[in-house]
């Protein structure tokens, strides 16, 4: 499909493309992603970076002090909140970490890196249990 024009309207940008000429025929691309050329993005601000681009990037975290890499970004969720949340998957463990300013130190496309500073414990939130925090659950159960 080819973008024939575009304009701003009550503070969002109208797309029209060619063929599509009546709100009917637009109503049925509603919910459709537009997906625009690698080669023909717009450049972006220092510090900022594509969705696109953060899929495949391993990420290394800080927390209480302690540097490690905590696996690679396999895809970005939107729509959980106000930060889009990265699916850090290492092996069969995944981990969601808002992709948040306060959260994040540095990114390096070109060497396909992101490093973050996590509050204490983040991780831990939605990781498996272990074996004793599951007899636990069974009032102490040993098995």
């Amino acid at each position: 499909m080819d973008l024939e024009s575009h304009w701003g309207h009550k503070g969002r940008v109208v797309l029209k493309f060619r063929g599509v000429d009546s709100i009917s025929d637009a109503e049925t691309l509603v919910g459709c992603e537009i997906q625009i050329p690698r080669e023909e993005r717009a450049e972006l601000e220092p510090g900022s970076a594509y969705v696109s681009d953060l899929v495949g990037c391993a990420v290394t975290a800080t927390e209480s002090g302690r540097e490690h890499e905590i696996g690679e970004i396999a895809d970005v969720q939107f729509g959980a909140g106000e930060a889009p949340l990265l699916v850090i998957r290492q092996g069969k463990q995944e981990h969601l970490v808002p992709f948040a300013t306060e959260f994040l130190e540095s990114i390096d496309l070109e060497h396909k890196r992101v490093r973050m500073k996590l509050p204490d414990g983040m991780l831990e939130v939605d990781a498996p249990l272990t074996d004793e925090e599951k007899r636990e659950q069974q009032g102490g159960r040993r098995d």
